[in-house]
């Protein structure tokens, strides 16, 4: 049970997730230095209070994800303002910008897959 989220959390989770891609889509935060339609926001993890919002996000061919992660991080109050006009909730959340992984590891693994079958193929045309 302990990492579970409860129905509320990801509920809410999901509405700020939803309505935060359709935002950068839209460019409603207006972020400087950013194209913000290259972001995907794959996740968002909301604290047990439902007060901070932890918010996945990977730009385009993951190209520059650090550098995407620290200038949403610097400009966090536009989008939390922005994400403000759109919900209609008791308390926004405050929101932290997180790389996700996720993607990479998925490449990672399949390439490893792929070396592990060419290494069999190999093995195989000696016998």
């Amino acid at each position: 049970m302990a990492n579970q989220y409860s129905q509320r959390q990801l509920r809410v989770g999901e509405l700020v997730k939803q309505n935060l891609g359709e935002l950068f889509i839209r460019n409603e935060a207006k972020i400087p230095e950013v194209n913000s339609k290259l972001i995907t926001v794959t996740e968002v993890r909301m604290t047990p209070d439902l007060k901070t919002a932890r918010v996945y996000v990977i730009p385009l061919g993951g190209v520059e994800t650090k550098e995407t992660v620290k200038i949403l991080t610097e400009y966090s109050h536009l989008v939390r303002k922005a994400l403000s006009k759109r919900l209609d909730i008791k308390f926004l959340p405050k929101l932290t910008f997180v790389e996700d992984n996720s993607f990479e590891y998925a490449e990672k693994i399949e390439r490893l897959i792929k070396k592990n079958k060419d290494n069999d193929k190999e093995k195989k045309g000696y016998n």
